[in-house]
C-alpha cells in the first residue's frame, strides 16, 4: 500500500519529480538525423548522463521516478539497479520509444508487458507506472489504457493537457483522472491556467528556455493557488551539453539544444527551492484503488 506524503506550511503538498531515461538520439526533435535503424550504431551517452542525474538527486536528498526505456535497461541493467538501489522508483517508458499510435494494439500490448517484465526482472521490484513516449496517448489512442491495465500498470503519466504541435490533449483535465478503465489512473503533467488558456509548466525544453526566476514564480503560483503538487520532468541528455550536434532543421535544433549548458545549474536551484518526491509517493491517494474513485474524476477522450 502506497502512503501519501506529508506536506509543509509553505507548500501543502510535495511535488513529483520524474526523469525520462532515454539517450539524446531517442528524442523526437532529432528523428530526421537519428532514425531508429541507426540507433544501435550511435554513441550512447545515457549511462553517464543518468549517473550525473543520480548524483544531483543525491546531493539534494531527492527521490524521483525514472521512466526508463526497455532498450536502455537491456543495454545497461546495472544502471537500472543503481537507480532502484538508491531509492528511486523505476517505471516504464516503453521499449524502443515508439509513440503509441505507431503500434497496433497487439504490438503495444506486447511492448508494455515485455518492458514491465524486463524492468522488474532487473530491479526486483514491481513496476506500476508508465509514460508514453512523447506523451502520445490521446483521443485516437485511448485504447492504450485498457492494455496498460491488463498488463498490471496502476498509473500512467502520458497526457500533457496543453496545446502543442507534437503532443497534448488540451481538453483533458489538468488534475489526475480515471480514463474510463478499471484499475488505472492518469496523472497529467503540470500546466498553468491563465484567462482560460493553458501553458506548459512541467519542465523539459520550456524549463531550459525560461529564466529560472520566471519559472519558479509560475510554479509557486500553481502550487499555492491550486493546492496541488507540481509534476516536473526532464531527460538525462538535457544535462549533457557535450552531446553530438546532429544536423536537423532550425526549429528542431533549437528545441533540443537550447540552454543545455545552463540546465544543471537551474536544476540544482529547483531541487533546493521546492520539495520533491517519487511519483508513486506523491500521488499515492490517486493510485490506490480503494481511494482513487473518491479523489479522481472520470474523463474519456475516446
Amino acid at each position: 500500500m502506497l502512503t501519501p506524503l506529508p506536506g509543509n506550511a509553505a507548500f501543502p503538498v510535495p511535488n513529483a519529480m520524474s526523469v525520462d531515461v532515454e539517450d539524446y538520439f531517442h528524442a523526437a526533435a532529432l528523428g530526421a538525423a537519428a532514425p531508429r535503424d541507426r540507433w544501435d550504431t550511435m554513441e550512447s551517452r545515457v549511462e553517464a548522463s543518468t549517473n550525473r542525474t543520480l548524483a544531483l538527486f543525491d546531493e539534494a536528498g531527492v527521490k524521483a521516478t525514472f521512466f526508463t526505456l526497455g532498450c536502455v535497461a537491456e543495454q545497461f541493467p546495472g544502471l537500472v539497479r543503481s537507480i532502484s538501489d538508491a531509492g528511486h522508483e523505476i517505471a516504464s517508458h516503453g521499449y524502443r520509444h515508439h509513440r503509441v499510435g505507431e503500434q497496433s494494439k497487439p504490438e503495444f500490448a506486447k511492448d508494455v508487458k515485455d518492458t514491465k517484465s524486463l524492468l522488474e526482472d532487473i530491479c526486483g521490484k514491481a513496476v506500476i507506472g508508465y509514460r508514453a513516449p512523447n506523451f502520445s496517448i490521446g483521443g485516437e489512442t485511448w485504447w492504450a489504457y485498457e492494455q496498460l491495465s491488463q498488463a498490471g500498470y496502476r498509473y500512467s503519466s502520458s497526457v500533457n493537457p496543453v496545446p502543442h504541435d507534437h503532443y497534448g490533449v488540451p481538453s483533458a483535465p489538468r488534475l489526475p483522472f480515471r480514463p474510463g478503465v478499471e484499475g488505472i489512473v492518469e496523472l497529467p503533467l503540470t500546466s498553468l491556467l491563465v484567462a482560460g488558456r493553458r501553458f506548459h509548466a512541467s519542465g523539459g525544453g520550456y524549463f531550459r528556455l525560461m529564466p529560472y526566476a520566471l519559472y519558479s514564480l509560475m510554479l509557486r503560483h500553481i502550487i499555492r493557488t491550486e493546492s496541488q503538487p507540481a509534476h516536473f520532468y526532464f531527460h538525462p541528455w538535457e544535462i549533457d551539453p557535450g552531446q553530438p550536434r546532429l544536423s536537423v532543421k532550425a526549429r528542431s535544433r533549437f528545441r533540443h539544444y537550447v540552454n543545455l549548458s545552463a540546465m544543471e545549474a537551474k536544476l540544482r536551484r529547483l531541487l533546493a527551492d521546492f520539495s520533491w518526491a517519487r511519483v508513486d509517493e506523491v500521488y499515492a491517494r490517486e493510485i490506490n484503488t480503494d481511494t482513487a474513485n473518491r479523489v479522481c474524476i472520470e474523463w474519456n477522450a475516446a
